[in-house]
């Protein structure tokens, strides 16, 4: 098993969840913390607590890339880069999970193959932010 797997799962056996796990290493490479973040992130696992709703390990790869392309103050302005990102990651996400047209509802995804979707997904997201020379160390 890979390290970041291993992190991943140590993350889960302390009861965090998805969308937490995703967030919880983006601010890590950054070198961060935001408890509140991460609480709030609980929102978007189970598909929104529905399964419903799209899957959480989705939503939380866009918030982590918004993380980094976003606006987060007065004084910023949202990279131009963001809008492509966060398609390029649901394309990404629709033709590897399932249906690239179709519904990315978390019961659509929810079971064993969790992990990997989520390890697979943050890997994307990092490919992603690489790919349009964020640093991710937040620097």
């Amino acid at each position: 098993m890979e390290e970041i797997d291993i992190r991943l799962l140590k993350l889960y056996q302390k009861g965090y969840k998805c969308s937490q796990i995703i967030i919880l290493k983006g601010l890590e490479a950054r070198g961060e913390s935001n408890p509140g973040l991460v609480r709030a992130m609980a929102g978007l696992a189970d598909g929104c607590g529905s399964w419903r709703a799209s899957c959480g390990a989705l939503t939380a790869g866009c918030c982590l890339l918004a993380l980094y392309a976003g606006k987060g103050s007065d004084e910023e302005t949202v990279s131009e880069k963001l809008g492509t990102m966060l398609v390029d990651l649901s394309d990404w996400f629709g033709e590897r999970f399932g249906d690239p047209t179709g519904p990315m509802a978390c019961k659509t995804f929810a079971g064993e193959g969790c992990g990997a979707l989520v390890a697979d997904t943050l890997a994307k997201v990092m490919e992603i932010l690489e790919a349009n020379e964020f640093d991710l160390t937040g620097g």
